[in-house]
């Protein structure tokens, strides 16, 4: 991917997506090392806001929606709760406000392990706000595929 080709491929994919697995794999040990210095209470609340704020609400009305488009509100709710920016700023707030503390790698570990294990990024607003296969994006990564599958080193687009 490129600033002129905003797509990945399934390769380009797994490896960004390998890139956050082995950031939730120094997290999880991080965690295990200073397992007895973490207040759980806190480490559940940093673990759980992200999904209470950003996800829960666009999931809830997405399926009273049966489908239909939900407001543009529950997409910036979803990408501001999840985006590491704002995760690092409430850690940031969470520091400096009540302490530095172990339970800050709730944040990190849940935004890692959202990419890395549930392949979930940001939302864009034009796609449905739980996975679904987008048509137009069927269709292109068809033609994509088709038109590198002959070229060398093309073979990843399938």
């Amino acid at each position: 991917m490129d600033h002129h080709n905003l797509f990945e491929t399934p390769v380009t994919y797994r490896l960004i997506r390998l890139e956050y697995l082995t950031a939730l794999t120094i997290c999880v040990g991080l965690l295990v090392a200073h397992w007895t210095q973490i207040r759980w209470w806190a480490f559940a609340f940093l673990f759980l806001y992200i999904d209470l704020i950003g996800y829960l609400p666009g999931a809830v009305t997405h399926r009273r929606q049966y489908g239909r488009r939900i407001a543009r509100r529950f997409y910036v709710l979803y990408n501001v709760a999840h985006s590491a920016l704002s995760g690092f700023f409430v850690a940031a707030a969470w520091a400096w406000f009540v302490e530095p503390e172990w339970a800050l790698l709730a944040i990190p570990i849940h935004l890692c392990g959202d990419r890395a294990i549930f392949g979930n990024f940001l939302k864009p607003f034009g796609l449905s706000f739980e996975p679904a296969l987008h048509p137009d994006f069927a269709a292109f990564k068809t033609s994509y595929a088709q038109s590198v599958a002959h070229e060398r080193g093309g073979a990843d687009a399938a």
